[in-house]
């Protein structure tokens, strides 16, 4: 039997030589071993599990060897033929077909036929894992962004304001369903309204060419056959919600879109087919009835647009949680009786002896029980300094190894390690925002029935009351009412402001999710901002190198050649000031990095050491008390201050920070001018809090925080009534960005922060937050005007179109006249809505 397993830990031909050598030093079998790819053909006599192949692997270096299975282009396993029995290499053709039980482990070799097991582990005839069948995906739930109580097994409309439902849990398939159906149908919409605009606009085009192509009976009905499209499937949902609306009696704006649209668009087809039941007022010079299908499909595709819109933001909801997820690895390296064996992270029990080697994420929380590391957990605790850990400090999942293996014991796996307690917090405070109703429902709740109720009324008037055909008059008028209190302005009103006040804000670098983030930016009170990154530029940086005794240039030298051989953060900032500060580097000898402690090595024909306290004690050296009283006052002030010995006596010391942006000051003056509160919350010390506090003079601050702490925070400040804003650019400040009334995430972040934030600064500036709220001020009330505008020509057009002047003056106002004061304000609200194209920031 042959067969072809993966190599790990080869780097060179030398590596293969050497693994290949050990492989057939094996009685039973004769091995073949490839560096590229990385995998060894062993043909046997008779079945050798992998464990044996393994155990002389390590034996001969840090290899480690799995069974090579066949992967498809979907990253599937390739189904295969059962080898064990056979004298040829695999063929992966005619696979058998086994039907295995969701979650069920079975062979993907099929050795055992249609054998499965309840647990992982080996196959007893080949030595391969064993697989997991997939489990089914669970059932996805839907809910109201503005109503949380509603909870469908499927995807719809809310019953009670008729928005899209939006999964309570973010799949990979859903997320971008409903932009992506309403971009196609608005597509659609466009090229369908656009011809059937411009023929009902064509007689205000000098000499009217359409009308040399055709007469206006064959264009209207040109114009009947491009609105179906519109209105019975780019639009028709509208009419379906307006429907719910009315039989469920939770009136809305899709109540207005579809009785105005709908009207208006059976108004027109009453007209095209029976023109001759209409009066003479009501006709065209050649004869036909003005009819509104333009109206009907450019309200239906501006109310479209607005959609549209709504879903772009409603589809990004899930970005951050999808984003976290992707920190979680998907393999350990599983540690049983000396030998390493790569076991799925779902399969990973406590108490399991893992190996995290380097580079490697760490699969689950736990403590180190052999080795020691350099970790990056920046991910959680937002600073960027990778911290020294040595036996029986803890790890925490997701956070990076730096260039050293270690062994480490699972004490939390699954949903108890603090990554998947951050996924769920950024879950739950997505889910747990405050409903707010749109301004245009709360209005149309109420101007729905007024306007139905005085459509009805006129015309029960004019049936009774009007002169003949009194029915005709009443039907024209009261279509004309509900014609002209169709909400087009209504439904353009808050997305033309949003839109240019967001592209507005774009060109300042002021990056705008949705709406309700800029409609809240204008109410906070209390600005949350993280110090790392956000306040601080985020990387640590040299501030000044101190020497008692000799030159500072010929000290920063000795320290920069020492550092050049090291990784670490605080090691290469130092670098990189000799370099700025064009230091040439010399050799060095001898050199030994010290965990948790510093760098040792010898510089010339100096014995330089560079580091803590503990490293001054440890190599004995001699600190004069000036020296030491100058290095404590450098620490209260809370920078990282490490010694400079050379020949065993402290001769200095470097003092290192991370610098206070530039703009943050001023832009902590204005908004402290304005009233809003600037708190702090970082999970720094308690001297470096203070002092950036101190520097900025910011209302509070509180150091130490962990992710639930900031969360905690946020959450006590909502519970008294604040309306908060939450500055911060780690993936620690994911919760608190999602939980705060409006997130505002670093633009030099990462891409967890973004996507938990309403609001993202391009160039992590906090002078952004000051434009941003200038901007939401303004769009805000540019908002208010527009509502004005698309009520202002309704209130005055109502009582018009229902035929109040017709006693007196003999005025009607018609269905086109009533369209054409529609118009007028969508005219208004898009003009006022492109003032904002001039705001300075």
């Amino acid at each position: 039997m042959t067969h072809t397993y993966k190599i790990t830990g080869m780097s060179c031909n030398g590596c293969r030589t050497k693994v290949e050598k050990t492989l057939n030093a094996i009685d039973g079998l004769e091995a073949t071993v490839t560096l590229e790819p990385p995998i060894a053909t062993i043909t046997m006599e008779q079945h050798i599990a992998t464990t044996v192949f393994q155990e002389a692997l390590s034996a001969a270096g840090n290899y480690s060897i799995t069974m090579d299975m066949g992967v498809g282009n979907e990253g599937v396993p390739i189904e295969v033929k059962s080898c064990c029995n056979a004298t040829t290499k695999h063929n992966h053709t005619n696979a058998p077909v086994v039907k295995v039980a969701a979650g069920k482990y079975y062979c993907p070799m099929f050795c055992e036929g249609d054998k499965v097991y309840d647990k992982a582990g080996d196959c007893p005839v080949c030595g391969m894992d064993l697989v997991q069948q997939p489990l089914p995906q669970q059932a996805v739930q839907y809910t109201c962004p503005m109503h949380p109580e509603i909870i469908e097994n499927e995807a719809g409309d809310c019953p009670i304001c008729g928005m899209d439902l939006v999964p309570m849990e973010p799949t990979a398939t859903s997320e971008n369903k409903t932009y992506d159906d309403l971009m196609r149908k608005m597509k659609i919409a466009i090229a369908f309204t656009l011809p059937i605009f411009i023929i009902a606009m064509s007689d205000m085009i000098p000499g009217n060419p359409l009308m040399k192509i055709m007469d206006m009976q064959t264009w209207n009905w040109v114009q009947f056959g491009l609105s179906i499209p519109v209105v019975f499937y780019a639009a028709w949902m509208f009419f379906v919600r307006a429907y719910k609306s009315v039989i469920t009696w939770n009136l809305n704006m899709f109540t207005l879109i579809g009785i105005g649209a709908g009207v208006a668009f059976l108004f027109s087809v009453f007209g095209l087919f029976f023109p001759d039941f209409f009066p003479s007022e009501f006709k065209t010079e050649a004869g036909t009835v003005h009819l509104y299908f333009e109206a009907t499909t450019v309200i239906l595709t501006l109310v479209l647009l607005g959609q549209l819109l709504e879903a772009r933001a409603h589809s990004r909801t899930s970005g951050a949680i999808k984003e976290l997820m992707k920190l979680a690895p998907t393999k350990a390296t599983l540690v049983v009786d000396g030998i390493d064996k790569v076991i799925s992270i779902q399969d990973i029990k406590r108490g399991d002896l893992l190996r995290v080697k380097p580079g490697d994420k760490i699969p689950v929380d736990g403590k180190i029980t052999k080795g020691e590391a350099t970790i990056d957990e920046s991910m959680i605790s937002g600073e960027p300094i990778p911290v020294d850990k040595i036996l029986d400090d803890a790890v925490i999942s997701g956070t990076i190894n730096g260039t050293k293996s270690f062994v480490m014991v699972a004490e939390k796996i699954g949903s108890e390690t603090l990554l998947s307690q951050i996924v769920q917090m950024v879950t739950d405070a997505s889910r747990s925002r405050a409903p707010i109703q749109k301004l245009a429902d709360r209005i149309a709740k109420y101007f729905v029935p007024i306007v139905v109720g005085v459509s009805v009324t006129t015309f029960f008037v004019w049936a009774v009351f009007g002169p003949d055909p009194a029915l005709v008059y009443g039907f024209i008028n009261a279509i004309a009412v509900l014609i002209i209190a169709c909400p087009c302005a209504l439904g353009l009103a808050t997305p033309m402001s949003v839109m240019v006040g967001v592209g507005k804000g774009a060109q300042s670098g002021v990056l705008i999710k949705n709406a309700e983030a800029l409609e809240i930016m204008n109410t906070v009170d209390v600005l949350i901002t993280d110090k790392t990154g956000t306040i601080t530029e985020g990387k640590p940086s040299v501030e000044k190198v101190y020497s008692n005794a000799n030159n500072e240039d010929e000290l920063l030298q000795m320290i920069a050649s020492l550092n050049q051989y090291s990784e670490h953060p605080l090691a290469q900032a130092v670098v990189q000031f000799a370099k700025a500060k064009t230091i040439a580097l010399i050799e060095v000898n001898d050199f030994d990095s010290v965990t948790g402690m510093g760098v040792t090595g010898t510089v010339g024909d100096k014995k330089v050491s560079l580091g803590n306290k503990k490293l001054m004690d440890q190599v004995q050296a001699t600190i004069a008390p000036d020296l030491e009283s100058k290095l404590i006052a450098e620490q209260k002030l809370g920078k990282t201050v490490s010694y400079i010995a050379v020949d065993a006596v402290a001769v200095g010391f470097v003092t290192i920070k991370d610098a206070i942006k530039g703009t943050s000051a001023n832009a902590i003056k204005e908004l402290l001018a304005q009233g809003i509160e600037v708190i702090m919350l970082t999970g720094d010390n308690e001297n470096t809090a203070k002092a950036v506090a101190n520097e900025l003079h910011l209302t509070s601050f509180i150091a130490g925080c962990l992710p639930q702490d900031k969360l905690n925070e946020i959450k006590r400040l909502q519970a008294e009534g604040k309306i908060v804003a939450m500055a911060g650019d780690g993936i620690n400040d994911a919760p608190a960005l999602a939980q705060a009334n409006v997130g505002i995430a670093m633009g030099t972040g990462t891409d967890v922060a973004i996507e938990s934030a309403k609001i993202t600064l391009v160039k992590g500036d906090l002078q952004g937050i000051v434009k941003a709220k200038k901007l939401s001020h303004a769009v805000m009330k540019n908002i208010h005007q527009n509502l004005f505008f698309a009520f202002f020509y309704n209130v005055i057009g109502i009582p018009v179109a229902a035929g109040v002047l017709f006693p007196v003056f003999g005025w009607l106002l018609s269905p086109m006249i009533a369209a054409l004061a529609m118009s007028f304000s969508s005219v208004s609200v898009i003009a006022n809505a492109l003032r904002l194209r001039g705001l300075k920031l």
